[in-house]
């Protein structure tokens, strides 16, 4: 059996007071360029997957993040064609700073109940009905 390189990327679903969740579109270069996808980033080595949102949110979208504010809620485990995507999915909702493009992306605040309209990446997908379970 061949050998598959799994790759370990963390998202936050950020929730605002009104329940929305932020949505990051990816910028034309990247992969998947124009899909929608939750902020987050690749694991890097030696770091824990908090670590990684709290540096990724404050690259990404200016904010500032802690720790104790960050609550895993589910994860994604998805086979793209080269490697295995495995994604842990935490929940945001205290965050200080105001969120912004930093990336040149953009970005929506969207009901969760409206996520599926989204074109997202494969892995995200199933991500979307725990959102709608905990925020509907």
């Amino acid at each position: 059996m061949a050998e598959v390189k799994l790759t370990l990327v963390v998202a936050c679903a950020l929730v605002d007071a009104d329940k929305r969740v932020l949505i990051a579109q990816r910028p034309e270069g990247k992969a998947l360029a124009g899909l929608w996808e939750f902020p987050g980033g690749k694991v890097e080595p030696g770091e824990r997957p908090e670590q990684t949102l709290i540096r990724e949110l404050h690259e990404e979208l200016g904010i500032d993040v802690s720790e104790p504010c960050l609550a895993p809620l589910t994860f994604a485990s998805h086979a793209y064609d080269g490697f295995h995507l495995l994604m842990p999915l935490y929940i945001c909702r205290r965050w200080e700073g105001t969120a912004i493009a930093r990336e040149g992306q953009q970005l929506a605040w969207v009901r969760a109940n409206r996520l599926r309209d989204y074109k997202m990446p494969e892995a995200d997908i199933p991500l979307i009905p725990h959102l709608i379970d905990l925020l509907m």
